[in-house]
């Protein structure tokens, strides 16, 4: 087993000077099945070491110590940190979001099928993450992570996005009463639906959402890094694989973005 946290990248991210970053898949870490390898997230059943030793090989693709990997502790909201000084593993504010101007801080987001949004603003130096499963993503935690940043120096216009790996429209089977906060907000965002096989169900496009929304603000760039996260067993941890496959534990990958430093 390799002792090198694997990862996938977005040109538009790796191509910008100044920044570094990361979507890290389920390889290359410590950790046994169910988790195996790379579980970044604590879970019960998870020994407390194996998640520390796979945070800092995470942080170590950054050149940088485990200490400066900020994580939150994600409840489905908007709400925004502003992290100016690493935080001890856990004592994390309870956000969806953070935001920094400090270069080598590294911003990290956990997700098994939720979408994990990076932005960068390289030339105010200033870099954000976001956590967006479908109540975040409908409830603006996009929006907060942008205005956060622009309280930081960024701006719109020089910000460039990219949407990691998630759950895609082909695996994201959601019920009757799914689509109507979707409608209530917008009746264009019904394009976001498509009927599924079964008489009432839809498949929902998650990114889809996502880049509608971020399309309307003004960004450089919106990017799709377009994984499925429920499809790729090899590669990606998935909440919804765990659940069909009738064992609710799974492991949390890890997004990352930091400024040089």
């Amino acid at each position: 087993m390799s002792d090198r946290a694997d990862s996938v990248s977005e040109p538009g991210l790796a191509s910008t000077p100044g920044l570094r970053h990361a979507f890290f898949t389920r390889n290359g870490g410590v950790s046994p099945a169910p988790f195996d390898s790379l579980n970044c997230g604590f879970r019960d059943g998870e020994p407390r070491a194996n998640v520390l030793e796979n945070r800092r090989r995470a942080a170590a693709l950054f050149d940088r110590p485990a200490e400066s990997l900020c994580t939150v502790r994600q409840v489905h909201g908007r709400a925004v940190a502003r992290v100016e000084t690493p935080w001890a593993v856990g004592e994390g504010p309870e956000a969806d979001a953070m935001v920094t101007d400090r270069p080598g801080v590294v911003l990290g987001v956990l997700t098994a099928d939720c979408a994990p949004l990076l932005f960068a603003d390289a030339e105010a130096g200033v870099v954000g993450a976001a956590h967006a499963g479908w109540r975040g993503a409908l409830d603006g935690v996009a929006e907060a992570t942008l205005e956060a940043m622009a309280e930081l120096g960024a701006a719109a216009g020089h910000t460039v996005a990219a949407i990691g790996p998630c759950i895609q429209q082909v695996s994201y089977e959601v019920g009757p009463e799914f689509p109507q906060p979707f409608r209530d907000q917008d009746e264009a965002n019904m394009r976001h639906f498509r009927p599924a096989p079964r008489d009432g169900h839809f498949h929902f496009d998650l990114p889809g959402y996502l880049v509608a929304r971020l399309d309307k603000l003004g960004l450089a760039s919106v990017a799709v890094v377009a994984r499925d996260t429920c499809a790729e067993a090899d590669r990606f941890f998935s909440y919804r694989r765990a659940c069909l496959e009738g064992d609710r534990r799974f492991g949390s990958g890890l997004s990352a973005i930091a400024l040089d430093g």
